[in-house]
């Protein structure tokens, strides 16, 4: 057995196993675990983990080795024309422009000089930036990263890690997701599991001479996945402290001279107000502690007064973001105020005007002026899209005035509005994006579709407010809102099925299973918690709670009494079982969601949807028959479900059938008879912008061909 190809095949198998993340990834996992089924002459499991892709792998070179004709088949698979490709271009250019005025810091920028001169050695080159709230450590990143962009030609990749709060920062997954996406990844070829995202990140960047700054990092854990030892990569990492257990060299950041903060208070307040404030200066140097976020927050009240009113010469025990963010809000007139308090009160990762209005109820036109003000006076941060955040040291001064002020019972009915918000603002955009859906729930007969122009509109404003939906779950968990819960984790559906940000909305479906499982076992919406959990936890790749869960959802829905439900369930748990190569287990999981289908009555809820539902299980069967090599059965069902799509006028699902049928076929070795299948499948593709899937046609249509294909396996490179 060559060796070579021996390592072709399990390094085909990893990254056939990887590029799951789109129909055409799933089609060619699904080829080759019937291919392995045929040639062994017995089902394997898919394989997990390298160990276990060399041996399915040696079981296919050996057949190939052995027939010419498995050997053509083989190479036809692996040649990438049946699953695309995910080429990576474009040079990224993220990282936030330095501040205007900067001053000092040479000893960090001396560092940060000497880690990335580093003749290349092996190790990763890695620095932490680490410093207190307001000191300005992700300034330093900003202005070094701007200042050596020469030295990065691929380019700079950003991210910033602090997320909401510890449920929502962002984890590895989602970050690399975003960087992938950044290097030219298209989202249909991102890898779903984590583990995969980063081969498939350090490959891309082992050739690269660029820039990776991770933003407000918390532990060495968040940060080791996002870490190459390429040797062109410099990675810059920002912290409040040092992170233990990450092998980098830490650069310190500490506060500013006396004569340093004068210079950057000249520069922002101009001479002429220094002048004024000659007497109060001392006073706001103490205040500010060299800190260059309070400097530039009180820059423009040099002339006004000292803090509070009056002269105090002690250092602030609370540091000096707290005492500016005070000195700020003590100015504020009633209704800035409020919405500064109010909007404070759960890590939202960003806010704009819309449900700022909502929560402290006043008009969205002066929502959307005083969050201008708060920014203006550095108590928000813009997000430059009309959006804005808080700093979390301002943030907790915040919170703080609210709970003094408005009192529990007062902040308790902020965070509800703001989730109830959060909850119409998601069914109306799921609506819009989903129109056909049989699950609706109450809330969407109310309030109809929001006014999107097109369903890739509704999608993108989801995919925008994921952060905050997320926290509005937790929130309504919290606040013991459970049926805000569900309904609002209902409305991740289309997010989740056209999207596919599963990690990003992960915490809140695991809320939705949980509260439905707490609070109302056995009944329709724990299925369907249940089930939507699921299916994100399928498309990670997290298998075993993926099972966990649609068992559980059937049984929900069995005690609930809904046929509908539990057919979906089960359908669910059959499409598992195929991505698995259990094809026989698939069958019958198919097999008995048909039945439960048989026992909906005319009159039951979900009876419309019967025939279509029939259909995709007609398609899904033919799937598991042909895993199975039951040919001739296989193409009875599939040719059932194409009648079925054709009549109703379904191009996408008739043009899929037709591609089974063509595989089929050329699982036969009839290129001819699949030739006309593949061409009728374009046609009907080509009006439906479905590039990923006309991609996966091409490769099909160049297997159709004879000439185009070798006969058999290399035996030498």
């Amino acid at each position: 057995m060559d060796p070579l190809s021996l390592s072709m095949v399990t390094a085909f198998l990893g990254a056939a196993g990887a590029g799951m993340a789109n129909e055409a990834g799933k089609r060619a996992w699904e080829t080759v675990g019937g291919l392995v089924a045929r040639v062994v002459g017995r089902e394997v499991p898919a394989p997990v983990g390298v160990a276990e892709r060399e041996s399915v792998a040696g079981l296919l070179v050996a057949e190939a080795l052995r027939s010419p004709e498995q050997a053509r088949v083989l190479a036809a698979v692996m040649s990438g024309r049946g699953a695309g490709g995910a080429a990576a271009h474009g040079v990224p250019r993220s990282l936030p422009a330095s501040a205007r005025f900067f001053t000092d810091r040479k000893g960090p920028l001396a560092l940060l000089d000497r880690e990335a001169d580093r003749k290349p050695d092996g190790l990763p080159k890695v620095a932490v930036l680490h410093g207190p709230a307001g000191i300005g450590t992700s300034a330093l990143a900003f202005h070094w990263g701007g200042r050596e962009a020469g030295r990065f030609p691929d380019g700079t990749l950003y991210t910033d890690l602090r997320g909401g709060s510890a449920s929502t920062a962002p984890t590895a997954a989602t970050v690399l997701r975003h960087f992938l996406l950044r290097l030219g990844v298209p989202a249909e070829y991102v890898p779903p599991a984590v583990e995969d995202r980063v081969d498939l990140f350090r490959s891309l960047l082992s050739g690269r001479r660029l820039l990776v700054v991770l933003d407000h990092a918390q532990s060495a854990a968040q940060v080791d996945p996002l870490i190459t030892a390429a040797p062109g990569v410099f990675t810059l990492v920002v912290a409040r402290r040092p992170l233990t257990g990450l092998d980098a060299v830490t650069v310190p950041v500490g506060p500013l001279s006396d004569k340093d903060a004068k210079r950057l208070l000249a520069e922002l307040a101009g001479r002429s107000a220094m002048a004024t404030a000659r007497a109060t200066l001392p006073s706001v140097l103490e205040r500010c502690a060299g800190s260059p976020f309070a400097l530039r927050a009180m820059a423009p009240y040099l002339a006004t007064g000292p803090f509070g009113g009056g002269e105090r010469t002690d250092p602030p025990p609370e540091g000096p973001v707290r005492a500016v963010a005070e000195e700020a809000y003590r100015r504020l007139g009633a209704e800035a105020a409020r919405i500064y308090r109010l909007g404070s009160l759960r890590p939202w990762s960003s806010l704009g005007a819309a449900v700022v209005a909502a929560t402290a109820e006043v008009p969205e036109d002066d929502a959307g002026r005083a969050l201008a003000e708060l920014a203006e006076l550095q108590l928000l941060e813009s997000t430059g899209d009309g959006r804005y955040r808080y700093r979390p040291a301002v943030r907790a001064h915040a919170e703080e005035a609210a709970a003094r002020e408005d009192g529990l019972a007062g902040c308790a009915a902020a965070v509800a509005r703001a989730a109830d918000w959060y909850l119409r603002f998601a069914v109306r955009a799921d609506y819009a994006a989903l129109k056909e859906r049989w699950h609706l729930g109450p809330l969407y007969a109310e309030l109809g579709p929001g006014p999107y122009e097109d369903e890739g509109a509704a999608v993108a404003a989801l995919v925008a407010e994921a952060g905050n939906l997320v926290e509005a779950v937790l929130a309504a968990e919290e606040f013991g809102r459970f049926d805000t819960v569900c309904q609002t984790v209902e409305a991740l559906w289309a997010a989740q099925l056209k999207a596919g940000c599963h990690d990003v909305l992960l915490p809140a479906l695991r809320a939705g299973a949980r509260t439905a499982g707490r609070h109302c076992p056995g009944t329709r919406t724990a299925g369907r918690m249940r089930i939507q959990l699921a299916f994100a936890l399928m498309e990670l790749r997290q298998d075993e709670e993926a099972e966990r869960e649609l068992l559980a959802a059937a049984q929900d829905e069995a005690l609930a009494g809904h046929a509908r439900g539990r057919a979906t369930a089960v359908e669910s748990l059959g499409l598992l079982r195929l991505r698995q190569w259990r094809f026989r287990q698939a069958l019958e999981c198919f097999e008995e969601a048909d039945g439960l289908l048989g026992r909906i009555g005319p009159a039951d809820d979900g009876a419309a949807d019967v025939p279509r539902a029939r259909a995709l299980l007609h398609r899904h069967r033919g799937r598991a028959l042909r895993g199975l090599g039951r040919f001739e059965e296989a193409e009875q069902r599939l040719a059932a479900a194409r009648e079925f799509f054709r009549e109703s006028g379904e191009r996408y699902n008739t043009a899929r059938v037709l591609t089974d049928l063509a595989e089929l076929r050329l699982d036969a070795a009839d290129r001819t008879g699949a030739l006309p299948l593949v061409d009728e499948a374009v046609a009907l593709l080509s009006k439906e912008n479905a590039t990923v899937h006309l991609t996966y046609l091409a490769g099909l249509r160049a297997q159709c061909l004879p000439d185009e294909l070798p006969e058999r396996l290399p035996d030498r490179p």
